[in-house]
């Protein structure tokens, strides 16, 4: 139950609200989604005293002690008190959350660390984690990179969800309720400001049009400068620059009927995204290609001009591609819930998105025109259909569900190089590495399409079987249909002048020519069509024990699915440069996991300690690999044989009185592949002479590697990842933090002072595919503070975040360029201050 409580017991010492209601200083009631109407649970009219919280994470109300799946819940008063008016943000309260993003398309969710391949876009696979906003799935993760637009609650479900929500995922669900119209005129307005010129301004109001008819308008807008100085074209990036509007209607015609019709609209436009100097880790490619050597060697094109930025930690970097990230989501919903009876409830969810990806990037990360652009401006549009049956019975609950999505995307990308590339690129030891039109303004054009379609139906039973013992079990039947297409054509000028398709067929006209033979070694045309369509079922069982009021215990097992995907990114291809059926689709992963927990609260509920134990284990596992192939690598998605995810989470939090409140939460999570024995090799393993495979046999080579980091040596064409963590989770991750309170009187107002402190910690995680020795991520905590003063009206407090400026690594990238030993880094924000006022009427 991660946060749930502590959240809350948080809360209710920030929150205005408490001054006016100490009955029940420590309770923050989930709102339910705009319209939804059906009657709490009699288990959770029971529990509305003054240390409890009710969601409806199960489609029903009750009380978050009883639920029996680890969940945590963040209250819209946490997250505007702590700054998390993103996802990523979110990750500081939630230990086993992990968030990573290059940029708004490479984004990763991951719980417990499993969700989504890491390191690789891809537009044919499926997250693993689902994002719901007011009960409508949001298949593109770059929706979480954007801020949040008047949130009422966050709550995060840990395991596998598909038998009580739309989309089937496997490693969880984030389900994000926004604020209902309200049937009183209310507002609410805040402005921050802080270092970094950051400006952020957040506005909401809501009311009655008539009897039946309601309203709410909300915006948020944010800008901030950039945390990096680019000094090759004197300007800052990595910066903030978003705007969100929300807006929706609820009416009511009679009391058993109500009907929300919502639309938003959010739009990020930063300057951004590049990685900077990182570090240089030696490979196994010959000691001329390697970093060192070729910056040196542009020398005799580009005299005195040198890479700047030796320290990731200086924030300045130098990389001379433009650069532009700018990401649009939208769309409408119409939710419509219809209480048949006071047993009954009948609800839909229809609703339309789209995602428009706008993207600039420098992919060699270098000051030298090596890839002068590097574009994949996307769009998509996605329809879903939900309907939900509730019903109520007499010891027994009901939920009966029907889902349906499609979406459309279209690709439309482009790479070209520029005048460095034949150096950097192609063997020294050729004449043509001397000629810089060798390579320059070899371009492809890649067009990129997914049709994806599902259907499912759902069934969640909560039966009670003898008194405080309750059996729930689940099932889902899933069917998917995915149609995709990958056609790459790269052209490049041949030796006599003209333009010539870059083609791997032998047959290809161009072929023998010398010119397009050194294109063709950096990328070659290619196209495929793939195609899958495939039935699933998944299944669940819950058993909870209330053993006294305040002691819960539960067990879980669920089989579950991640749904088989399609490589369109490129694929390795055989000798006559065709593509390779057998990589165009990525099997479903098979899911069995376990987990028992228990729920506590003592000391008249005034403290809460929860535990929960889990094992995951993963058939197929969906990871990013690389075939080595030419000069730049290519990745793409393949099946490891099996992955396991096994750990404890436990939370702590105590309130001995209205005037304070502390928590801790923390996670041990041992993520590791248990059979991977094709991986691919990490870069100190790669890039030199490949040694000969066996045939029938994937995992097996002829000959020993040489040692890791030999220029020039012997790579091994597959490494055994067997044992070995899993990319991007950390073994030990905490957060922790309290808020003391103290009635007052300011300016003839009566209200608080507080003082709040916020962490969060975790250990060394690997941000490769494969665990690097240069990839490594060391382990860090950050601080945060704020301090303030509030009345049932006003709030104004000032906060710092990474209070003691903390120099940390978000993300590494290894084998950029062709496994030169460059590794770019990401680099984490630096100390923020500044201030925030809010009001409410």
């Amino acid at each position: 139950m991660s946060l749930s409580s502590f959240s809350i017991l948080l809360l209710a010492s920030a929150s205005p609200a408490a001054l006016a209601e100490e009955s029940r200083p420590a309770a923050v009631e989930a709102t339910r989604p705009s319209g939804e109407t059906e009657t709490p649970s009699a288990d959770a009219e029971d529990a509305q005293d003054s240390n409890t919280i009710v969601v409806t994470a199960r489609r029903r109300s009750e009380n978050v002690q009883d639920v029996p799946v680890a969940i945590s819940a963040v209250d819209s008063l946490t997250l505007d008190s702590q700054g998390t008016y993103n996802i990523s943000a979110l990750t500081k309260l939630q230990p086993t959350l992990q968030f990573y993003s290059q940029n708004p398309r490479n984004t990763f969710i991951n719980i417990r660390g499993i969700g989504a391949p890491f390191g690789l876009t891809n537009d044919g696979f499926e997250q693993g984690v689902g994002i719901y906003i007011d009960d409508v799935y949001y298949n593109r993760i770059a929706s979480a990179t954007l801020d949040f637009v008047d949130v009422d609650q966050i709550v995060t479900l840990r395991g596998p969800q598909g038998t009580l929500y739309g989309k089937n995922t496997t490693a969880g669900a984030i389900n994000i309720t926004t604020r209902a119209p309200s049937s009183d005129f209310e507002g609410k307005a805040e402005v921050s400001l802080g270092n970094l010129s950051f400006k952020q301004g957040k506005a909401s109001i809501s009311g009655p049009i008539s009897d039946t008819l309601a309203a709410r308008i909300s915006v948020t807008a944010t800008d901030r400068r950039g945390t990096i100085y680019n000094t090759r074209t004197n300007s800052y990036i990595q910066s903030q620059d978003s705007v969100g509007l929300r807006s929706s209607l609820l009416w009511k015609p009679s009391n058993g009927l109500a009907l929300t019709l919502s639309g938003d609209w959010n739009v990020q436009d930063p300057i951004c995204c590049a990685f900077q100097y990182g570090g240089y880790g030696p490979t196994q490619r010959a000691a001329n290609r390697q970093y060192p050597a070729l910056v040196a060697a542009q020398q005799a094109q580009y005299p005195g001009l040198l890479p700047t930025n030796a320290n990731p930690f200086d924030r300045t970097t130098d990389v001379d591609a433009q650069l532009r990230a700018r990401n649009e989501h939208g769309g409408l919903s119409l939710r419509a819930v219809w209480d048949i009876d006071n047993n009954n409830t009948l609800t839909s969810i229809t609703a339309w998105r789209y995602w428009d990806w706008k993207p600039a990037n420098d992919r060699d990360y270098t000051i030298y025109p090596v890839y002068t652009k590097v574009e994949n401006p996307t769009r998509q549009n996605q329809y879903t259909q939900e309907f939900r049956f509730n019903h109520d019975g007499q010891g027994y609950d009901l939920t009966v569900g029907l889902f349906g999505f499609h979406q459309k995307i279209r690709t439309s990308g482009v790479q070209s190089t520029g005048l460095a590339a034949s150096k950097w690129l192609l063997n020294p030891t050729s004449a043509l590495s001397n000629n810089p039109a060798v390579l320059n303004n070899v371009v492809a054009i890649n067009d990129i399409r997914l049709d994806n379609t599902s259907v499912a139906a759902y069934a969640k039973l909560n039966w009670e079987i003898v008194d405080r013992f309750t059996v729930s079990p689940g099932i889902r039947i899933n069917y998917d249909k995915k149609d995709g297409l990958y056609n790459s054509v790269v052209t490049g000028t041949a030796s006599n002048g003209t333009r010539q398709v870059v083609s791997a067929d032998p047959a290809s006209p161009s072929y023998s020519d010398p010119w397009t033979a050194a294109q063709r070694g950096v990328q070659a045309s290619q196209y495929y069509a793939p195609q899958l369509s495939a039935w699933n079922l998944s299944y669940d069982l819950n058993l909870r024990y209330e053993v006294t009021d305040d002691v819960n215990v539960y067990a879980t097992y669920a089989r579950s699915f991640k749904t088989a995907g399609l490589n369109l990114n490129g694929v390795p291809a055989d000798s006559t440069g065709a593509a390779i059926p057998l990589y165009f689709t990525i099997k479903p992963e098979k899911v069995d996991h376990f987990e028992a927990g228990v729920k506590t609260q003592f000391w008249d509920r005034r403290a809460t300690l929860n535990v929960t134990g889990f094992y995951t284990k993963i058939k197929d596992f969906q990871a990013s690999v690389s075939n080595g192939q030419g000069t730049t690598v290519r990745g793409y998605l393949a099946n490891a044989d099996r992955v396991s995810s096994k750990g404890v989470e436990a939370d702590f939090a105590i309130r001995p009185s209205d005037r304070f409140s502390a928590y801790v939460s923390g996670a041990y999570t041992d993520a590791k592949f248990d059979s991977f024995c094709d991986a691919p090799p990490p870069p100190e393993l790669a890039g030199g002479t490949t040694l000969p495979g066996v045939a029938g046999n994937k995992c097996a080579y002829v000959g020993t590697p040489s040692a890791p980091g030999t220029p020039g040596g012997s790579s091994p064409p597959v490494y055994d990842a067997s044992g070995a963590p899993l990319p991007g989770v950390s073994k030990w991750a905490f957060s922790w933090g309290g808020e003391a309170n103290a009635p007052s009187e300011l300016f003839g107002e009566e209200g608080q002072f507080y003082f709040g402190y916020d962490a969060s910690s975790r250990s060394r995680w690997s941000s490769n595919p494969s665990p690097s020795i240069y990839t490594w991520v060391r382990g860090y905590a950050l601080h945060n503070f704020r301090i303030g003063f509030r009345t049932d009206k006003f709030d104004a407090f000032l906060w710092a975040r990474n209070a003691f400026d903390k120099d940390y690594i978000d993300l590494y990238l290894a084998g950029t360029g062709g496994n030169t030993g460059l590794i770019a880094a990401q680099v984490g924000d630096p100390q923020t201050f500044g201030g925030t006022i809010k009001f409410n009427f």
